[in-house]
């Protein structure tokens, strides 16, 4: 055997080397995500509103339906399905708008973020907002009621 043939059998060697270290590093990233994936509270690859387990889906409490914190009112299925198929329920509940103001977002997302037209669907939805997040009229804070207070002088000459 020359010293060509001994360098060229170890590049061979090296290359094989490589290959199994790039094998195993993909087998230990595959196994890892594998076991993470276990642990996550929502399926990966569904918006992040499906839990896994199943059963706390439909769970409501004084008319929230819990995994979304949206109200479980009529059109909140239809709702549910179309919005959070793209965000989150937060950008809803922290949101108030009246039905024109609903639209409005409706035809901005349209616009500008992909939405497709939702047919027959936007009306039910457009109601649903208008009627569960509606605007709320706030002015001044309501007033203390006092007729629980014992109140005292302060005697300010000391």
């Amino acid at each position: 055997m020359t010293n060509q043939d001994s360098i060229t059998l170890l590049k061979k060697i090296r290359t094989r080397i490589v290959w199994i270290k790039v094998s195993f590093t993909a087998l230990l990233l595959i196994l890892v995500f594998l076991v993470v994936e276990s642990y996550l509270p929502y399926e990966p690859g569904t918006p992040h509103t499906t839990l896994k387990n199943k059963e706390n889906t439909f769970e409501i409490q004084n008319g929230i339906h819990i995994p979304t914190g949206l109200n479980a009112g009529s059109g909140f299925e239809t709702t549910k399905s179309v919005c959070l198929a793209c965000h989150s329920a937060k950008l809803i509940t922290q949101n108030r708008a009246t039905a024109e103001g609903w639209k409005e977002m409706i035809v901005w997302m349209q616009e500008t973020q992909g939405l497709p037209d939702l047919g027959d669907k936007e009306e039910e939805i457009i109601n649903y907002l208008a009627t569960y997040y509606a605007p709320i009229k706030s002015g001044r804070r309501p007033l203390l009621d006092t007729s629980e207070i014992e109140w005292y002088t302060l005697n300010m000459e000391e």
